[in-house]
């Protein structure tokens, strides 16, 4: 920008360098999104164009070098270091390009960032020094568990993660869900982080449709979370073993999900759950008659000082199939995305079939950022239903509906559905 304007435009300036931010920030995200889609030609033509974007950053401080690095891309690494990309700049947890390169284990690129002086800095990297971690919680909480309190002589694993497991145990004679950090990472300072984090929420929330959290063991190794063992497991294996459901079961089973997720966009103290799937999503009991949202591990609590902000948050946070079109395509997003995902959850509720399944999860979300959505099938999406739907999963984040208006919606459709409007039309 010229520094020598005359002052009488100055009466211009403010929507004129509203234009150039927006400007500015659209072309930050396009080099980001064509160096993720290793868009070679794409990139050049912007750099060709603005070569300052070479040092483009997004909302966690990542340069298009990272976001090359980390997927393996040689040509477009090769392309942003021919215009000059700071090949150590560090992201906002002080990762260099190379030491993403070195966590995803892509060795071409490992090899060609070194030749240009790539360093390996950062909590993924091998010259990453560790600093003193305090503790992921206050001490002697009246939610800390003592370990020797838990059962594991007749446990089952009910999950796997890449930070630990999670296992049916028993705490004081009940039956508990613990999901345990691996002791390999129990030292790592982003996974106590993320554990923290996750407890921190839990601790907030008490709602009939949202998993109850017991207590935590962070005063020990390995750290352990426990809440509520329900044993109707979750909606994906239920999906997976009935198929499609009727609509009435559907949408009852809808009304709980949104109810819990009214429950959790409450303002000011919003939560963002960001990874809602039919994984997250689990039975009260093998009646499948009472539902609640579970895993708060993806998950952000945000206070709203303004019922229309939008957050700087992480993209590509949570599960390809379910996400949203502005989380893939790393803009700027708000609780709006968990409304999308609850557009994909009911669509697969009345198919039988995850969205797009003829799609593996990464392209089904390229396609859905593309503007594509599932085709309807089913004979239960009367038109209020689809209509609820495809709102939902509207492009436009500012036109889905807000969660409290959803379960209004669902419960007026609940009342003009035909037919059995019992929860039990599978015990029969």
């Amino acid at each position: 920008m010229s520094s020598g304007s005359s002052s009488g435009d100055s009466a211009c300036r403010p929507s004129s360098d509203k234009q150039k931010e927006k400007a500015r920030v659209s072309r930050t995200s396009l080099i980001l999104w064509h160096a993720h889609q290793n868009d070679v030609a794409a990139v050049r033509k912007l750099l060709e164009e603005d070569p300052s974007l070479v040092h483009a950053r997004d909302y966690d401080n990542r340069t298009p070098l990272h976001v090359a690095s980390l997927h393996g891309w040689i040509d477009v690494a090769k392309c942003l270091i021919e215009f000059g990309a700071d090949v150590n700049a560090q992201d906002r947890w002080k990762n260099t390009p190379l030491a993403d390169a070195e966590g995803a284990k892509k060795y071409n690129m490992i090899e060609f960032l070194k030749s240009y002086g790539g360093l390996s800095y950062g909590q993924n990297g091998s010259h990453f020094e560790p600093k003193p971690v305090a503790p992921p919680l206050p001490n002697k909480c009246d939610w800390e568990i003592d370990p020797s309190e838990l059962d594991f002589s007749n446990s089952m694993i009910i999950g796997k993660g890449s930070f630990g497991e999670i296992l049916r145990a028993y705490w004081r004679g009940t039956p508990v869900a613990i999901k345990r950090i691996l002791p390999s990472l129990s030292d790592d300072r982003l996974v106590i982080q993320d554990f923290r984090h996750e407890v921190n929420l839990l601790v907030k929330l008490r709602h009939p449709n949202i998993v109850q959290f017991l207590g935590a063991v962070t005063e020990k190794k390995p750290l352990m979370l426990i809440t509520e063992y329900l044993r109707g497991g979750d909606l994906h294996q239920y999906l997976k073993e009935k198929g499609a459901l009727s609509p009435t079961t559907a949408i009852n089973f809808a009304l709980d999900i949104a109810r819990g997720m009214a429950y959790l966009h409450n303002e000011p103290d919003v939560i963002i759950h960001r990874d809602l799937k039919p994984r997250n999503v689990l039975l009260v009991n093998s009646s499948a008659d009472h539902l609640k949202v579970g895993d708060f591990g993806l998950s952000k609590l945000i206070k709203v000082q303004n019922s229309h902000d939008v957050y700087k948050m992480t993209g590509e946070t949570g599960s390809y199939r379910y996400m949203a079109p502005e989380v893939f395509k790393h803009r700027k997003y708000d609780k709006k995305v968990d409304v999308f995902s609850f557009a994909m959850i009911l669509y697969e509720m009345l198919e039988g079939q995850p969205p797009l399944s003829n799609y593996e999860p990464y392209e089904a979300a390229k396609y859905a950022a593309e503007g594509h959505r599932p085709t309807f099938h089913a004979k239960g999406f009367i038109p209020e239903l689809r209509e609820l739907i495809e709102q939902c999963w509207a492009p436009d984040m500012n036109r889905r509906p807000s969660f409290l208006d959803i379960l209004k919606r669902l419960e007026k459709i609940k009342d003009i559905l035909p037919g059995d409007h019992s929860w039990n039309i599978f015990n029969a």
